[in-house]
């Protein structure tokens, strides 16, 4: 009934057709094209945000779009980690965090905060840094065993603050208190820096945070390191020993920083993301910032922080099951 009406139809939709995948794929290939959001789930001040706040700068630059840094702390980092957990997964709300990714799932069980391998997706590996028990030079703790020696005369005396519930300077002097059966009564916080404060002016006798975050309060004596979590001697820090040293084998434990998304983000945007932020973490000046404030830079993609977050669940899973650790 229409003769030169099918013909026409039938040239259009072969039209739409060829056109789809610039159509359908123009919002991976432009991406980012709006800004984005890295969120970090604690307070201003510790080695999360200072890793974010370093990306989200060179990441403005690089890539040409604005990327803002957005603190959403509170239930030890739970907050923010469901928010970027039920954000579109299309590259603009991502994440900057901690250890917390894969404590938290065992620490906060009963309360299903998130599945650290199914709620997120790998993007980098960022680093990590090895945590640090502190004092102020004033306390009159000179070591380990001087601690222990205390919290044994008086199991109520001392206390620690630290980033907050199921980090892991929270989970190290939790493990470590198993360890040397004592007791040092828990203060969290909702990040590095308020807790931070708390060690600073002696509203705690005692501190436990990520080397990234106290260097520059040890470097200047504010501070005054007890022992470390990592292995062998801290270059900067060469007079503070590390728990095998100070008689307790097998308690390695590092904060890292990643860089995850919600689950289901599509390649083409975590390649972007991930090509982005690895050749940032190349730069000489970032490696020399982030390595001034005790930050030790990996550098490993989407696949080799998928098997790191595989391997430190259940690492996680069973420090905790074994000290008992609870939230207060």
């Amino acid at each position: 009934m229409f003769p030169s009406f099918r013909p026409t139809l039938l040239r259009s939709a072969a039209t739409l057709l060829a056109a789809a995948p610039l159509l359908f794929g123009s919002a991976h290939a432009a991406f980012p094209d709006h800004q984005v959001t890295i969120v970090v789930p604690f307070a201003p001040g510790g080695g999360s945000d200072i890793v974010a706040r370093t990306l989200s700068n060179l990441l403005t630059q690089d890539l040409k779009q604005t990327f803002i840094v957005d603190n959403k702390p509170g239930a030890g980092a739970n907050i923010g980690a469901k928010y970027t957990a039920a954000a579109r997964p299309d590259g603009y709300t991502i994440m900057v965090i901690s250890s917390v990714l894969t404590a938290n799932p065992t620490l906060y069980a009963k309360q299903h905060p998130f599945d650290a391998i199914k709620d997120f997706t790998p993007i980098v590996e960022i680093g990590d840094s090895p945590n640090v028990i502190v004092t102020r030079p004033q306390s009159g703790i000179k070591n380990v065993a001087d601690l222990i020696a205390r919290a044994k005369a008086d199991p109520n005396l001392l206390n620690y603050s630290n980033p907050g519930a199921g980090t892991a300077p929270h989970i190290a002097v939790e493990y470590f208190k198993y360890r040397a059966g004592i007791n040092i009564t828990n203060v969290p916080y909702s990040g590095a820096g308020p807790s931070m404060q708390a060690a600073l002016s002696g509203d705690t006798q005692l501190g436990s945070f990520s080397l990234g975050s106290v260097a520059q309060y040890m470097s200047s004596g504010r501070l005054v390191g007890l022992v470390h979590t990592g292995r062998g001697r801290l270059p900067d820090f060469p007079n503070v020993p590390n728990m095998t040293e100070a008689g307790f084998p097998n308690s390695e434990l590092a904060t890292f920083q990643v860089l995850v998304g919600p689950a289901g983000m599509p390649k083409e945007v975590v390649d972007i993301l991930a090509k982005a932020t690895l050749a940032i973490l190349k730069r000489p000046d970032v490696q020399e910032t982030l390595k001034n404030t005790g930050f030790g830079i990996i550098g490993g993609g989407p696949e080799q922080l998928k098997a790191r977050i595989a391997q430190e669940v259940p690492m996680y899973r069973e420090m905790i099951t074994k000290a008992n650790i609870k939230i207060d």
